[in-house]
């Protein structure tokens, strides 16, 4: 992973979440992120498949890439966890009960071995991993 880039990809990722919940705190139908990263990219794909976001498209500028999310309205709140804890995926629904309000709805996404998934795949996977973030 190289030593000196973690903190500034936590922060990409942080920063590109925070857009989202104050841009649907606004009421706003779509949402500019930048600067783009792989993470942000996978955490947007997991948060799409639940549609939690609508699309999402990936646009070059000059100063690298940026992404237009389409917001429907449904993310209440997602964040990063920070530092990424460890966690093995018997320990899984420890942080389910702690981090989202329900069981019900709400997702823990995880940087596994296996690719980047939510907290439930990753219990089908029985893979566990680092956290990176969750919305609900």
């Amino acid at each position: 992973e190289g030593g000196g880039g973690a903190m500034v990809r936590i922060s990409v990722l942080n920063d590109a979440l925070r857009s989202i919940v104050n841009a649907e705190r606004r009421g706003k139908r779509q949402v500019l992120i930048r600067p783009s990263s792989k993470v942000v990219v996978k955490f947007l794909q997991v948060m799409m498949k639940y549609g939690y976001i609508g699309e999402f498209e990936l646009v070059e500028t000059r100063c690298g890439q940026k992404i237009v999310v389409e917001l429907t309205g449904r993310v209440n709140k997602c964040g990063v966890i920070s530092p990424r804890y460890d966690v093995s995926h018997h320990e899984l629904e420890d942080w389910v009960g702690r981090l989202l309000p329900s069981r019900l709805f709400g997702k823990i996404v995880l940087t596994t071995n296996a690719g980047i998934m939510d907290h439930e795949e990753a219990r089908r996977k029985k893979v566990g991993g680092k956290i990176l973030g969750f919305f609900f």
